[in-house]
């Protein structure tokens, strides 16, 4: 079911020995951080679905000249560091291009705190495609995937940093023409890359018919993360999803929610498919154009309020290191799934 992408690793490591030492054998199971490829090993507790920074301004208006790297740095860090005091290790930046995606800010991030920090490729077409580039609607699904794939061969814009996993998003309903060419470039980039699929979805209508979509591509389902979940009321359709081998990402875990995750969490566990489940707190963010980058949210309520709910609930060491390690490990190893 599985194939090593080892083109593009080993093309990553051929342009790595121009710069620096390359982090890990072609052969290794690995992720791509900022930083470069780290082993899955390596990950330890990771956050899956997380923001530093968004800019909610629209493709047409969006620049990296509307923040202060500096500044957002001041802002971010402490809450950065506090998910290293924690027990934390590798953090998932989900932030996609035209929304405020800055991998130089992000590496600057990792270098400060030594979290290995991930970002992605891709485009967001929720939200009703306010944040897709004009190209997106003119360019086929094989276009818009030859620049994803050339962010992860040459690296994002000019840097050498490259993405560990592809974004999308799409609107509720049935997914709309631009949206289906969205997950098909997703797809097509997957199986030329090994990155795996985040794709911002909500409810089940739109969600099951990426899977099916994905599958028809070639990608086998354990390849998507169905991002927002818990948005879906009906959780048999988690069970549905998971059945199919797609990642059930509960991601907007707070202080006030944390008894309906365990809630989802146990459905999982009930029908044997915890090993399914990720869990995060799509938290953050600096906003730009706000007073010190507006409201931020702490990527804390995993640790200090759901993991002491889930042992009192019975889950074991063993269930709370497969969600908050074992699980990001195998969701994000860069890794070209097929259906043969």
């Amino acid at each position: 079911m599985y194939s090593k992408p080892l083109k593009p690793v080993l093309i990553y490591c051929l342009t790595a020995l121009l710069t620096t030492q390359c982090a890990t054998k072609s052969n290794d199971s690995i992720i791509m951080s900022v930083n470069g490829p780290v082993s899955v090993e390596e990950m330890g507790e990771s956050l899956i679905h997380e923001h530093v920074l968004v800019d909610f301004i629209g493709a047409d208006q969006i620049s990296e000249k509307r923040w202060d790297k500096a500044e957002v740095i001041k802002v971010v860090l402490p809450y950065l560091k506090e998910i290293k005091m924690l027990g934390g290790k590798t953090f998932i930046e989900c932030t996609p291009n035209y929304l405020g995606r800055d991998p130089v800010l992000l590496k600057a991030l990792s270098d400060s705190t030594g979290l290995n920090i991930i970002t992605n490729t891709g485009y967001y077409g929720a939200r009703n495609n306010k944040f897709l580039p004009a190209h997106a609607f003119t360019e086929t699904a094989d276009q818009l995937a030859a620049r994803w794939i050339g962010e992860w061969e040459s690296g994002i814009n000019g840097t050498n940093i490259r993405p560990g996993f592809i974004k999308i998003g799409v609107d509720r309903g049935n997914l709309s023409k631009i949206h289906q060419k969205l997950v098909t470039a997703a797809a097509r980039t997957h199986l030329q890359t090994g990155l795996t699929i985040a794709s911002h979805t909500g409810t089940a209508v739109p969600a099951l018919e990426e899977i099916e979509l994905l599958k028809r591509e070639g990608v086998a389902p354990d390849a998507f993360i169905w991002v927002h979940a818990q948005a879906e009321k009906d959780l048999e359709n988690h069970i549905k999803a998971a059945k199919e081998g797609a990642w059930i990402s509960l991601d907007g875990l707070n202080d006030n929610n944390p008894d309906h995750y365990l809630q989802m969490l146990k459905n999982l566990k009930t029908y044997g498919l915890l090993s399914n489940a990720l869990i995060s707190h799509d938290a953050g963010w600096y906003s730009p154009g706000e007073v010190n980058g507006g409201k931020f949210r702490a990527y804390t309520s995993l640790f200090k309020i759901l993991l002491p709910r889930l042992k009192e609930a019975g889950f074991s060491d063993k269930e709370i290191r497969q969600l908050l390690v074992d699980n990001p490990q195998r969701a994000f190893e860069i890794n070209i799934r097929k259906i043969h």
